[in-house]
């Protein structure tokens, strides 16, 4: 996917990327706000389905390669990182972002908020933090940061996201090599009308559930 390169007009003072962390501050409140009945509906499920805490928090390689902890509803089931390097193992994915397709730490429930991407919600609050966006590239772990090679590597210039191209693109269908070219034109392409059309193709791409597991 090619982006368009024009670009909304300049306002005196401001640049392109304050105005963005302020979208995303306004923007994700009004999220928040519309989606707390939600929120709170999933928090119910996750304590009554599943033994465990109602949110995970996990490791992620943010901006200029600070590390932050990312936050999601619980999915899986607790002991679900002990199990991470044996399942990878035996899936033969060494070198290659880990993710499965039936993955046996996914809790009935869980699967169902995979399907529809609803466990990335308690993200926005990374956002509300500052160090996550609502546009970018995909927060990933400390290991498989390590796979990125230059000049793929730009993908560390700016803020992870919640949803990028590599969302509206087919997610976990994808393959790491493609995400990395997506990633890179997001990055050295990069105008703020791109995330607001990222934004709009989000959810269509939410709701056809390709690539959400």
């Amino acid at each position: 996917m090619v982006l368009e390169t024009w670009q909304l007009p300049r306002l005196p003072g401001l640049s392109a990327q304050n105005i963005k962390r302020g979208l995303d501050f306004i923007l994700t409140l009004m999220i928040l706000t519309l989606l707390f009945p939600l929120l709170g509906g999933i928090a119910l499920g996750v304590r009554l389905t599943s033994t465990g805490p109602i949110f995970y928090k996990s490791l992620r390689i943010g901006k200029n390669y600070q590390p932050f902890y990312m936050w999601k509803f619980r999915t899986m089931c607790t002991d679900a990182d002990h199990q991470r390097e044996r399942l990878r193992q035996n899936a033969g994915l060494q070198g290659q972002l880990f993710k499965l397709a039936d993955d046996p730490r996914v809790t009935r429930f869980g699967r169902f908020l995979r399907k529809f991407s609803l466990d990335e919600l308690p993200q926005l609050l990374n956002v509300l933090q500052g160090n996550m966006s609502l546009v970018g590239p995909r927060p990933l772990p400390p290991d498989e940061s390590e796979l990125f090679r230059a000049p793929f590597t730009r993908r560390f210039d700016v803020l992870p996201g919640i949803t990028g191209l590599w969302q509206i693109s087919g997610r976990s269908n994808i393959r790491f090599e493609d995400m990395c070219k997506l990633e890179f034109t997001y990055v050295s392409q990069w105008q703020l009308v791109h995330d607001f059309k990222i934004l709009f193709q989000t959810v269509p791409a939410v709701l056809c559930r390709k690539g959400a597991y």
